[in-house]
């Protein structure tokens, strides 16, 4: 039933229902709270840098509303809902077709008054994302995935194209705050001549800059699924590659090998984690 979903002959209609849901929960909960949030509306959770805010909650709300609906059966695993009980998270491991919300990815920029931060929507089942819906909803911008038949932004095909010879990498990085030591030296053998590696905004919004072919890769250290299922698919249906240390693609269920990357081509990838791994092949173990 979820491979008829994205690819049978409903398959269109399906796909505009879901960017549908996605610009509605934004419409409805996140964008009237843009550099309109009070104080009370903003609560840290690990730190000053992971924060949530009462835009986050009612967008995740009305997501899992609308999106259970769309697809009979499937379930929903959000990034609130996975801090309030992290048993959700099982899901993506089980037999049901999930869709994976992350309902203000950049909360820190939204709630500064940004416009970097986005709505993240992937559809998995059996631990492969099968498509995916990135939005901005300040910048205007819909990116939309689906796997074997390429990605999009507002209607246009999206490319990544190549860094061109002896290009220096422009390649946005995990802040400090969310890596280990061991995470942290990995990404430090990226401050290397040809290399320029930099904190990175909104995950989903640097994904989208890999697969526009801004950005030529990123690198992180945390493995949240919300995060990244949208991306990394963007990215490989743009023509894009990406690894984790191990030499292994990016697992939704967890227990990567990290840092892991994903970059414009193949090549590129190979170079940033032969990098990462500074040579130790001990360190690609996992």
């Amino acid at each position: 039933m979820v491979e008829e979903f994205v690819r049978g002959a409903e398959a269109a209609r399906n796909l505009d229902a879901v960017e549908t849901a996605v610009r509605t929960a934004a419409a409805a909960e996140i964008m009237p709270r843009f550099r309109q949030l009070a104080a009370h509306e903003i609560i840290q959770k690990a730190g000053p840098h992971d924060l949530v805010t009462t835009a986050d909650r009612l967008a995740e709300k009305h997501l899992t509303e609308s999106l259970a609906k769309l697809l009979p059966g499937s379930l929903v695993v959000g990034e609130e809902a996975v801090h309030a009980d992290p048993g959700v998270l099982a899901a993506i491991g089980g037999d049901a077709p999930v869709w994976i919300v992350d309902p203000v990815d950049g909360t820190r920029q939204f709630v500064h008054g940004n416009p970097g931060f986005a709505t993240l929507v992937a559809l998995a089942h059996h631990g492969e994302v099968l498509a995916s819906w990135t939005y901005a909803p300040a910048l205007d911008q819909m990116a939309v995935a689906v796997r074997g038949a390429g990605a999009a932004l507002n209607g246009e095909p999206l490319h990544t194209g190549h860094p061109a010879p002896d290009a220096v990498l422009q390649v946005a990085t995990s802040h400090p705050d969310f890596t280990t030591a061991l995470e942290d030296a990995a990404l430090a053998r990226l401050v290397v001549p040809g290399v320029a590696p930099r904190p990175c905004g909104s995950a989903g919004l640097e994904y989208l800059h890999v697969a526009q072919g801004v950005l030529d890769a990123v690198a992180f250290s945390w493995e949240n699924p919300w995060d990244h299922a949208a991306g990394l698919l963007l990215v490989a249906e743009a023509g894009g590659a990406s690894g984790t240390l191990a030499d292994r693609p990016f697992r939704l269920t967890g227990g990567n090998a990290l840092p892991f990357t994903a970059a414009r081509d193949e090549p590129t990838a190979r170079r940033l984690l032969d990098l990462m791994r500074g040579g130790d092949a001990e360190s690609a173990t996992a």
